[in-house]
């Protein structure tokens, strides 16, 4: 029964003492260094609800924009499925997709879905490419070292 006892306080003490060594801890945290003279990000979208396109523009130019990773990053946006409300003419994205090209983001397209779906590319930005499947880009991105991002 002491041992009990004595190995309850011990488990108290150890539960109070943590959090205060992780902010500690947490105050000097600085963030993961850039080391790589060179990284690779694809962003992708299968989606069409507004919130998670601006959600996934924004942090593909906040990463763009991140001081650790100025200039160092190759970035890539493909959508499929319903992703490819991203790129539709009527859509709100012009001004958004315009600024992520001109920081050299490459933006893709899936074929499948353009096909598929009987869209007609002239309902799409010209600006934008066309890769086969939006699948296989991620498949062959992620096997050549690139992070793939889901947001």
């Amino acid at each position: 029964m002491k041992n009990r006892f004595s190995l309850l306080l011990v488990l108290a003490g150890l539960f109070f003492i943590k959090p205060a060594f992780a902010q500690t801890v947490a105050s000097e945290f600085k963030g993961a260094e850039a080391t790589q003279a060179h990284y690779k990000a694809l962003y992708y979208l299968d989606e069409s609800d507004p919130k998670k396109i601006k959600q996934t523009l924004r942090n593909m130019d906040n990463a763009l924009e991140d001081v650790r990773l100025k200039g160092k990053l190759e970035m890539e946006l493909i959508a499929f499925a319903d992703g490819v409300a991203v790129y539709d003419k009527a859509g709100p994205y012009e001004a958004e997709l315009q600024k992520l090209l001109q920081k050299g983001v490459i933006l893709a397209q899936c074929s499948n879905t353009v096909r598929e779906r009987h869209i007609d590319k002239a309902t799409l930005f010209s600006f934008i490419s066309y890769v086969p499947s939006g699948n296989g880009e991620i498949i062959i991105r992620q096997a050549d070292g690139w992070a793939t991002i889901h947001p």
